[in-house]
């Protein structure tokens, strides 16, 4: 069970374990927002409930660089965990380099896709062109705020977050 997690402005910053949830409100560094249907007793049989949403009392400053940092999990979110060149949304995804490492390709992500392992070694060590392959998604560089949009909706809590008024 997981818990959102806002900065004190509102503004989503993590999802966090119900355990690290629960040690925030003991400690007085969140105010719980809303709470979820589920609950959890102690060793003295006291019940309480798990917090779905809390908000940070003092406001962490977020060092946005210029750009989303290139990872393997972030050309993830960025494709939608679908296959750049069949479609598939498959759980065994791999990072694919249109122009190669070997031929100089770099790892960014106007060169990376995510790939299911079919085509990734379909594709091997070509281009997609000389592979006979085509992309279905064009790779670019997403911006923070879309990067963040994408990562919301992935996680399943727009919804929530809509409804507090968050986004």
């Amino acid at each position: 069970m997981y818990c959102i997690l806002l900065n004190q402005d509102y503004s989503f910053l993590n999802m966090v374990n119900w355990k690290r949830a629960m040690c925030l409100v003991a400690k007085e560094k969140v105010q719980v927002l809303a709470y979820s249907e589920q609950t959890v007793k102690t060793a003295e049989g006291a019940c309480f409930k798990i917090p779905a949403v809390i908000k940070l009392i003092k406001l962490i400053r977020t060092l946005y660089r210029a750009r989303v940092p290139f990872s393997k999990k972030n050309v993830f979110v960025r494709d939608g965990y679908r296959c750049a060149y069949c479609g598939a949304r498959k759980f065994r995804l791999t990072i694919d380099h249109i122009i190669p490492k070997s031929r100089g390709g770099r790892d960014d992500f106007d060169n990376c896709v995510a790939s299911c392992k079919k085509c990734n070694t379909r594709k091997g060590n070509k281009t997609p062109r000389e592979a006979g392959m085509s992309l279905r998604v064009k790779p670019y560089q997403p911006t923070i705020s879309e990067f963040l949009r994408l990562k919301i909706i992935r996680l399943g809590i727009h919804e929530t977050l809509k409804d507090l008024g968050v986004y």
